[in-house]
């Protein structure tokens, strides 16, 4: 129980497999209209603000203070810090259902913050300059939080609620394609001989600087009526711009490890979330269709491959999937497949319960594997 504080992906990742069933079953209760947990958040608001601020929030966490000591060679979070932390993350959760939404929304508001302080520090004291950009990204996901939760107080135009969590997925998105143009080629061209994944300067841009300019229609589309072409074009243009930037990855060559293919597979949700996106923006498919697309089948997909991979290395074991990792995997696809069709299909409610039930199947399969070995020291006796 003790190696569960070594290093930051131990309880981050435990809390957000656990929170991502417990959420789902709550989300379901609800959902059916069986029962409400919230009053400070009602409803899909709820489900919404718990599946970015609470899961996406733990595993990004969790990731990012194991790979920031990776990348600087300097401490992050262990220890009584580390608890602390993740109490701060729980108390959060459990305030915003139990009725004190007001001291559960401050407790909130600064987890992304002190998160964002707690990587800065070893990123800026070691001149790490390459990921500087990952602060900033925390930093703007931590100032989007805040802007929600005076939106929802009152304090600020009512609307911002709804833009700034949009913005902050579209962050997030941001984050899921810097990440992925990292381990995506890095991963394959040192697993697969004679593969050599490409980068095209002109590709890295576009691909980039769309999803930056679709943020900010976001943001401002609290405020400000778009033609619903802008973000539309915008995201079509995206989805060509990483389709493009995935091909040039190999990923056909990843085929003969599913530890590999998992992570260009999640990759391929994108440029599709983003062409669904685009036909929402013009009234032809349901909203919900492409942020799950983009929730479920990319980002949750690359989280949950990252979290396999990342555990089963910095406790010891061998970089290969089981089969149990490979059903976790699909399951999660099928997930998002139906979760997508509930948006497309007449069958809206039937689609969207069996989604959420595959959901909670694999993220109580990856419990039952994955559990024993967070919460235990490494096999190779070395620390973390």
């Amino acid at each position: 129980m003790k190696a569960l504080l070594n290093l930051g992906f131990r309880p981050f990742y435990t809390l957000a497999a656990v929170f991502a069933v417990i959420a789902l079953l709550l989300w379901l209760v609800s959902f059916t209209g069986m029962a409400q947990f919230s009053t400070y958040l009602p409803g899909v608001f709820w489900h919404s603000h718990e599946m970015v601020f609470g899961f996406s929030a733990a595993v990004i966490t969790g990731f990012l203070f194991t790979a920031v000591r990776n990348w600087t060679g300097q401490p992050t979070p262990s220890g009584a810090l580390l608890g602390a932390i993740a109490l701060l993350w729980i108390g959060a959760r459990v305030l915003l259902v139990s009725g004190t939404g007001g001291l559960g929304a401050i407790l909130d508001a600064l987890f992304l913050p002190v998160v964002a302080v707690a990587i800065a520090i070893p990123i800026f004291r070691s001149a790490n300059k390459r990921n500087y950009k990952v602060v900033g990204i925390i930093a703007v996901m931590a100032v989007l939080h805040c802007v929600f939760h005076l939106a929802l107080g009152g304090e600020l135009p009512a609307s911002l609620s709804r833009a700034s969590l949009f913005a902050v997925i579209d962050v997030i998105t941001i984050l899921f394609a810097l990440v992925g143009g990292r381990v995506i080629p890095a991963f394959t061209k040192n697993a697969v001989p004679g593969s050599d994944p490409i980068h095209k300067p002109f590709v890295e841009i576009a691909a980039f600087g769309l999803l930056i300019l679709l943020a900010a229609t976001t943001l401002v589309s609290g405020e400000i009526l778009l033609s619903p072409w802008l973000p539309a074009g915008l995201a079509f243009l995206a989805a060509i711009a990483h389709a493009v930037r995935l091909a040039l990855w190999q990923p056909s060559l990843t085929l003969s490890s599913p530890l590999l293919w998992m992570m260009p597979v999640a990759y391929s949700w994108l440029p599709l979330a983003l062409v669904l996106r685009g036909l929402a923006g013009l009234g032809i498919v349901l909203p919900g269709t492409w942020i799950h697309a983009l929730t479920v089948g990319a980002l949750t997909s690359l989280m949950i491959a990252m979290m396999m991979r990342s555990t089963l290395g910095h406790t010891g074991r061998e970089l290969a999937a089981s089969r149990t990792d490979l059903v976790i995997f699909l399951l999660l696809q099928l997930a998002a497949v139906l979760r997508v069709l509930a948006g497309i299909t007449g069958d809206h409610r039937t689609l969207t319960i069996l989604a959420g039930i595959v959901w909670i199947a694999a993220f109580t399969r990856f419990l039952l594997r994955y559990l024993p070995m967070l919460m235990r020291p490494r096999v190779d006796g070395k620390p973390g």
